[in-house]
């Protein structure tokens, strides 16, 4: 199997890990000292805009979805978008119906993350068998697909999307209309999808992933069906990235033609690529550069296009574990020169 750095880059050589010394890993430090400051975010909307970090949290979802695919497992999908688009129209569709009866926001969302779910099963069934730039290929294929199918199915709204999404009452009770109600129930749903990708990642079945990325025919000798430990890191990844999608659907109460396509499922690998491939945090960091130059610099119209390129090309020349994997290596060859050093006087 070709890992994703033998698609975009050589192999770095590995580092020497430093046992921890703290029992609570460090992604997730960095997770409780930034939830203080998003907590506070609707208290000050002129600082941060809570619907624009409500934006940056759902894609950062979206890149940590994808990173559990590219970065834990090896596979390099250019379809990532039909998850994306086709649970934030499942969603779209079951709130602008059904949300005057009071239909379940709950069940709209879990509805969109099946049919993201059943899209990858089909997706990775079919790709799967394959390795490297045919899996690629494939994935890439089923994605257009997918795209051809919102195009042409009417209830879609095809190149007008569907608009003015309602976001209904959680639980019943708390109005999600409004945007402080939606910005908290959009900061947990990513705190607990976050705490599940980091404990899938750290869990028996992430160490079998990470042999498959590194050395599948090794996984194959010691006995694991590699195919379907494949397929289910995939819909694994698949289901979140269409949690992403329907809470992205409700937060701009919009689902466009655009997350469907090619577009989306590149810019979310590029996320993955700037931030860090296989890297606890490195997905919300290229997420919110990404979607903070979109954002920010939207006035220059196809201008933002080139200032992106140009700023992927910098990442991948000057730094190329990634912002946050550089980061971490240099911590990490700081802690080395440390602990010799420490050695050396005993």
């Amino acid at each position: 199997m070709s890992a994703p750095s033998t698609l975009f880059a050589a192999r770095l050589p590995a580092i020497p890990a430093i046992p921890a010394t703290s029992a609570i890993p460090t992604s997730i430090r960095i997770l409780l000292v930034l939830l203080v400051p998003a907590l506070l975010v609707p208290a000050f909307p002129e600082i941060a805009y809570p619907v624009f970090i409500m934006k940056v949290l759902c894609y950062a979802l979206f890149a940590l979805a994808f990173n559990l695919l590219i970065g834990f497992t090896g596979l390099v999908s250019f379809g990532h978008a039909a998850f994306f688009g086709w649970s934030g129209y499942t969603t779209g569709i079951l709130m602008i119906r059904f949300a005057d009866k009071g239909f379940p926001v709950e069940l709209a969302i879990l509805a969109g993350v099946l049919v993201a779910t059943g899209i990858g099963w089909v997706i990775g069934k079919l790709a799967i068998r394959r390795t490297g730039i045919y899996f690629s290929m494939i994935t890439l294929a089923l994605s257009q697909v997918a795209y051809f199918l919102a195009v042409q199915i009417p209830w879609t709204g095809g190149e007008d999307g569907m608009q003015g999404i309602p976001r209904g009452k959680l639980l019943g009770l708390v109005d999600l209309s409004v945007d402080n109600h939606m910005y908290y129930f959009t900061l947990g749903v990513f705190v607990l999808a976050f705490l599940l990708i980091h404990r899938i990642v750290h869990s028996p079945f992430g160490q079998v992933l990470k042999a498959l990325r590194d050395n599948a025919p090794r996984a194959i000798s010691l006995g694991y069906d590699t195919d379907r430990c494949k397929l289910y890191a995939f819909m694994l990844s698949a289901a979140l990235a269409g949690l992403a999608g329907s809470l992205k659907a409700l937060v701009l109460q919009l689902s466009a033609l655009n997350d469907v396509m090619l577009s989306t499922s590149t810019e979310v690998l590029l996320m993955t690529l700037l931030g860090g491939l296989a890297t606890g945090w490195g997905p919300v960091v290229g997420a919110t550069l990404v979607v903070s130059l979109q954002n920010h610099l939207a006035q220059l119209g196809g201008v933002v296009t080139i200032i992106i390129g140009l700023t992927f090309i910098v990442c991948v020349s000057f730094f190329r574990r990634g912002l946050v994997g550089e980061w971490q290596a240099l911590l990490q060859r700081r802690q080395i020169k440390r602990h010799n050093a420490t050695a050396l006087d005993a």
